[in-house]
């Protein structure tokens, strides 16, 4: 997990006062949407653990539509928890990347990854950045 908490941190940044993500959504901490309005505030401490928390949430549900995530190289894992926290369960779970995954094809399920760059309907570069990365990442996890 603490793999995760640094790379997703990393990429999403911490803003303890409440601010509009890039489509306009209000967004906190490290990047946390979900409940969260205009004006919110909350300390660097709070932040921490509710990314704590929030990557505790979204790796219980990427594990239940990945057929065997206990086999997938830790981390491929850490980069497909990584993309589940930045695009949501549901999209996480109805994406190549798994479909790719639970066919044991972990390489084509990394490329895949590189797929999630947009925001609002455009590409954006801060997430072609992001899923490079994360591409990098889980192909480190595949043995050629």
């Amino acid at each position: 997990m603490a793999a995760a908490v640094a790379l997703v941190g990393s990429w999403e940044g911490l803003r303890t006062v409440a601010y509009r993500d890039v489509v306009g959504i209000p967004t906190v901490c490290f990047g946390e949407t979900r409940g969260v309005k205009m004006g919110d505030r909350y300390t660097v401490d709070e932040c921490k653990a509710m990314l704590g928390d929030a990557l505790v949430e979204f790796e219980t549900g990427m594990r239940r539509c990945l057929k065997a995530p206990d086999a997938i190289p830790a981390k491929s894992y850490v980069a497909f928890l990584s993309l589940s926290y930045n695009i949501g369960t549901t999209a996480f779970c109805g994406s190549t990347v798994v479909r790719r995954a639970n066919a044991g094809d972990i390489r084509g399920a990394c490329d895949a990854i590189s797929a999630w760059n947009r925001a609002g309907g455009r590409v954006v570069q801060g997430l072609v950045n992001r899923r490079a990365e994360e591409r990098r990442i889980c192909l480190e996890g595949v043995t050629l």
